[in-house]
C-alpha cells in the first residue's frame, strides 16, 4: 500500500470516503472532528479506465461542490465489492464493475497525486456502521442487497480470519435440498435472503421485486408469503451465525433490504423468537436483543471507507463528533 498511514495530515484536514457500487459512487468528505462535511452520488464507470475516471471524478466534484479546495484532501477511502489486496490496493474479480484486475490505489494516486486505501466494500461498511452505531467493542455488520455479506469489527479493527473470509455468511448452506446458488452450493443463506435470489425466484417483472414480494404476502399471495418467510427465515438464519461463532455484542443490519424498514424488521424479529422457543440456549443469548437496522440512505458504507483511507496500521476506527 502507498501513501501515508497517519489520520490527519498536517494542512490537508478532509478525509474522501468513496463506496463505489455496481451503477453508483456514494462520497463523503469527513472533518478532522468526524463530522460529514458534504455527501454526493455519482456514476460508475464501466472496466478498468471508466472505474478510475468515475473515482477521480467524485473526489473532484466533492470538493467543488462543498465549498474546499482538492489540496485539503488528505487521504481517500474506497470500500468496492470484489477481491481486495488492503495492502496494495489491488481489486481483482469485481465483475460487476466489468474490473479482472486492477491497481487501484496506484492508478487513483497518480491521478490525484492523494494517499488511497482500498477495502471491500462490505467490511469498509461495517467500519462505519459500528462508529455510526457507537459500537466500541464486537459488532457484526450484515449486509442485506442482491447477495449477502458481512464484516466483523472486533476493537476498533475489522477482523478478516486466516484467509480473509470472516463474515462469508451468505455462502453458509443451511438447507442442502433448498435452491441452487450462484456458488454452487445448494440452500445457501443468500438464497433465502439475498435480493437477487429472491427476485428470482419471484420471476414476476417489477422494478422493486422485494417490495413486489411483500406487498403480495400482505394480499395473502401464497408464493409470496413462501418468499417472504424464507427472508426472514435467512436473515435470523445469518445472525444466529454471526453471533455464535464470534459472539458479537451487535449485528448492525445494512443494505438495501433495509429500505423494507418495519417489515424487515419485525419479520426478522420474529423468526429469531421462533427459532429459539425450543432452546433455552438460544433464548439465553437474547439475539432479537443484539439486531439494529440502519437507517435507509445511511452514508455507513462511504464514511467506513473515508475511516479505512485515514486509518493506521494500529487501528482502523478514528474518533466519530
Amino acid at each position: 500500500m502507498t501513501g501515508a498511514s497517519t489520520a490527519d495530515r498536517a494542512g490537508r484536514p478532509i478525509r474522501v470516503g468513496l463506496d463505489v457500487g455496481g451503477t453508483k459512487i456514494d462520497a463523503v468528505a469527513v472533518d478532522p472532528s468526524g463530522a460529514i462535511r458534504g455527501r454526493l452520488r455519482r456514476p460508475t464507470g464501466w472496466g478498468d479506465d471508466a472505474v478510475v475516471e468515475s473515482i477521480v471524478t467524485a473526489v473532484k466534484a466533492l470538493a467543488e461542490e462543498n465549498g474546499f479546495p482538492l489540496a485539503d484532501v488528505g487521504s481517500v477511502g474506497i470500500g468496492i465489492p470484489g477481491l481486495v489486496d488492503a495492502e496494495t490496493g489491488r481489486v481483482d474479480h469485481a465483475v460487476n464493475l466489468g474490473v479482472e484486475s486492477l491497481d487501484l490505489a496506484v492508478r487513483a494516486e497518480l491521478a490525484l497525486g492523494v494517499p488511497f486505501r482500498v477495502e471491500n466494500d462490505v467490511k469498509a461498511a461495517a467500519l462505519g456502521a459500528a462508529v455510526l452505531s457507537g459500537v466500541a467493542g464486537s459488532m457484526a455488520y450484515l449486509n442485506l442487497g442482491t447477495g449477502v455479506a458481512a464484516g466483523i469489527v472486533i476493537d476498533g479493527r475489522i477482523w478478516r480470519g486466516a484467509r480473509g473470509t470472516a463474515g462469508e455468511v451468505g455462502h453458509l448452506s443451511v438447507d442442502p435440498r433448498g435452491r441452487l446458488c450462484g456458488c454452487g452450493q445448494y440452500g445457501c443463506v443468500e438464497t433465502f435472503c439475498g435480493g437477487g435470489a429472491l427476485a428470482k425466484a419471484w420471476g414476476r417483472p417489477g422494478t422493486l421485486p422485494i417490495r413486489d414480494i411483500f406487498d403480495a404476502a400482505d394480499a395473502g399471495d401464497p408464493h409470496a408469503v413462501s418468499l417472504r418467510d424464507d427472508l426472514h427465515h435467512g436473515a435470523a438464519a445469518a445472525v444466529r451465525v454471526l453471533v455464535l461463532s464470534a459472539d458479537v455484542e451487535r449485528v448492525v443490519i445494512g443494505g438495501g433490504l433495509t429500505a423494507l424498514g418495519d417489515r424487515l424488521e419485525n419479520g426478522l424479529r420474529a423468526a429469531l423468537h421462533a427459532g429459539a422457543e425450543a432452546s433455552p440456549f438460544m433464548r439465553s443469548l437474547r439475539l432479537d436483543e443484539r439486531i439494529e437496522l440502519l437507517p435507509a440512505g445511511s452514508p455507513a458504507a462511504a464514511f467506513g471507507a473515508a475511516l479505512v483511507g485515514a486509518s493506521t496500521t494500529e487501528k482502523e476506527i478514528v474518533p466519530h463528533g
